[in-house]
């Protein structure tokens, strides 16, 4: 089924987040992990393509599992940064090989030490929108970034960038992980106001390790309000008061979303089923599962 169309049911939505392995060698452990996240019964599972510039080869492998055996809507996520236009055009028809049908444009991180653009890659997500809009009947996803692009230093520049993703045939957005709702309803009501309309779905991310908050800041600009800064700092050194902290944080993320009318939450699960269930349950009888 196409996304689009899951997100225009009214419905609350919760989806699922989840990464290939960096290694061949870690592959039955991921595997493992997207199955027992599968059997949550997410509203779909997106699966990346590749991090710090770099690609996966088992992106579409994956996308194929979580769909046609577990029985889970898919949503690939395709980056064009690190890929040749050869290299985008065998993913896409990979794809329609596995009757995949929603997939997540990006540009993605720029390779490390690399010229950026070369002649035959794409510099933009737009570009790659389009080109995906040339070769199929797909449900295109973008991202976009509440808070802003780290890489752009004025706010209205990247909501103009964004109005042009979605001209182009961008047919839902998902944002950047944000840890204060506020951010999120802000950046809603800007958007409007440029006449941005297509569903927005919200990023949360469940943070269960005091470690990954330097990183995770670094990389991505992501503010983080005193009440959250306070719980890192309390448990952050204990791991299982940081977990148990962490899902309680999402958790109630996550309710006043749904409490303030939004109808679409995706969980960035770092592969842990565990964490995603706990969340999920938490949530049971408030999304009806």
């Amino acid at each position: 089924m196409k996304i689009k169309e899951l997100l225009n049911s009214g419905k609350v939505m919760i989806s699922c987040e989840i990464f290939p392995p960096k290694v061949d060698a870690d592959f039955e452990k991921v595997e493992r992990a997207a199955k027992e996240i599968a059997a949550l019964s997410p509203s779909y599972i997106s699966v990346t393509y590749g991090a710090s510039g770099g690609i996966s080869s088992h992106t579409v492998e994956i996308a194929s599992k979580v769909q046609n055996e577990w029985g889970v809507t898919a949503l690939a996520h395709l980056t064009c940064a690190s890929s040749t236009r050869e290299k985008v055009a065998d993913v896409i028809e990979e794809l329609k090989a596995h009757g995949i049908e929603n997939i997540l444009a990006l540009r993605g991180d720029i390779p490390k030490d690399a010229d950026f653009p070369l002649p035959n890659q794409y510099r933009y997500a737009s570009e790659l929108i389009r080109e995906i809009r040339e070769k199929g009947d797909f449900c295109v996803g973008g991202a976009c970034y509440p808070e802003g692009h780290v890489e752009c230093e004025h706010m209205a520049d990247d909501i103009g960038h964004l109005k042009e993703k979605v001209e182009i045939g961008c047919d839902f957005l998902t944002t950047q992980m944000f840890f204060d709702n506020n951010v999120y309803y802000n950046f809603l009501y800007r958007i409007l106001q440029q006449n941005i309309r297509v569903p927005v779905v919200a990023g949360i991310m469940p943070v269960t390790n005091g470690r990954q908050i330097k990183r995770i800041t670094e990389l991505s600009g992501t503010s983080l309000p005193a009440r959250f800064r306070a719980i890192v700092d309390k448990f952050g050194d204990n791991p299982k008061a940081m977990k148990q902290a962490g899902i309680a944080y999402a958790t109630e993320q996550i309710i006043d979303l749904i409490a303030n009318g939004v109808t679409a939450v995706h969980i960035y699960t770092m592969n842990k089923p565990d964490v995603a269930g706990s969340i999920l349950g938490n949530l049971s009888e408030i999304i009806g599962k």
